[in-house]
């Protein structure tokens, strides 16, 4: 199966391992033939201080895009690709992590989403919910996790 369409979600926790997220986009998608979707999520108030200290131009039109074609990830993520001739756009979004990732997904028209996360004892999972766990569940596309092992909480 060609997919046309990867979406890439990373947010504040995936700059340690963006190699990785590259790495397993270019696995499971054909340069010539997919697009990839670098989106990077952000909670309002993660957005709010990204925006603070990227210290934007008056006169530039802030969105969730124009954030997150600036931030370190997004960057780093986009030499990877450039390396590899891999079509990308990038999109930001604002929001709960898990709800944004399945309705750029969705709107994109995704076939294949892949999202980093890590390891959580079963009372972290319980206390703090899980990002990938909802994308996992709700995704309109079939789901690629990119674990990171040497985090606990």
């Amino acid at each position: 199966m060609t997919l046309e369409t990867v979406l890439l979600a990373v947010g504040p926790g995936d700059a340690e391992r963006s190699h990785e997220l590259a790495d397993a986009v270019l696995e499971v998608a054909t340069p010539a033939e997919a697009t990839v979707v670098l989106a990077h999520v952000f909670t309002q108030s993660e957005y709010d201080e990204v925006v603070t200290r990227l210290e934007f131009d008056d006169d530039v039109d802030i969105d969730p895009d124009t954030v997150a074609v600036r931030h370190s990830t997004i960057r780093d993520l986009q030499a990877a690709f450039d390396e590899s001739d891999v079509t990308y756009e990038v999109r930001g979004a604002v929001g709960d992590h898990g709800a944004a990732i399945v309705d750029l997904a969705t709107e994109v028209d995704a076939d294949r989403v892949v999202v980093g996360g890590r390891r959580r004892s079963p009372t972290g999972k319980a206390v703090f919910g899980s990002t990938a766990q909802e994308v996992l569940l709700s995704a309109p596309a079939p789901v690629t996790f990119v674990r990171s092992d040497d985090e606990q909480s």
